[in-house]
């Protein structure tokens, strides 16, 4: 995984809940905390990370990742204004992703492993997104999701139809946009 997660991480817990507890994760998950933006870490680091964090707030490792995707999108808005700046909705964002987003993504983080979205749009309240990763982190893709939502004031809720951390062979959420 490429170091800029693992910054984005950082940032969203300091700036939630203080310096020490981002050291204490780093103790708690046994991993050294040194992560250069275009740096490549094993995956493991990762799930170290949100492990330590889930038993530190007493939540799931899924609900950390929402948490988590939530919180790091405001940070990429401020850190790469110009992915947000063609877009006039949460919805045209997202379903952005695959076309524009991640090829961004790819140029200025040689080597990164996006995961690939797969959009089926409904009424015009509705997408189902398919999720599609090795890494199995379709809450971080969910709580992605709703800090885009955010950005745009929107509110958007989110319905796991299957997923693969559940037993099923593909992750597919319905994401429903309230008016």
């Amino acid at each position: 995984m490429k170091g800029v997660v693992f910054n984005l991480l950082e940032e969203a817990v300091v700036r939630t809940f203080g310096n020490e507890t981002w050291d204490d994760l780093l103790d708690d998950a046994n991993v050294t905390g040194a992560y250069t933006s275009l740096g490549n870490y094993s995956d493991d680091e990762i799930v170290a990370l949100v492990g330590a964090a889930a038993a530190k707030l007493g939540k799931s490792n899924g609900e950390v990742l929402q948490w988590f995707g939530e919180e790091a999108m405001p940070i990429l808005k401020e850190r790469y204004p110009t992915l947000f700046e063609n877009h006039q909705s949460a919805r045209n964002f997202i379903l952005s992703i695959n076309s524009i987003i991640h090829p961004e993504v790819r140029k200025l983080y040689s080597g990164a492993n996006c995961p690939f979205f797969h959009f089926k749009e409904g009424d015009g309240n509705t997408i189902t997104m398919g999720y599609e990763s090795s890494r199995q982190m379709c809450d971080l893709a969910h709580g992605f999701v709703k800090g885009a939502a955010n950005i745009f004031c929107e509110e958007v809720t989110i319905e796991h139809q299957s997923c693969m951390n559940h037993g099923a062979d593909r992750c597919l959420m319905e994401i429903k946009w309230a008016h």
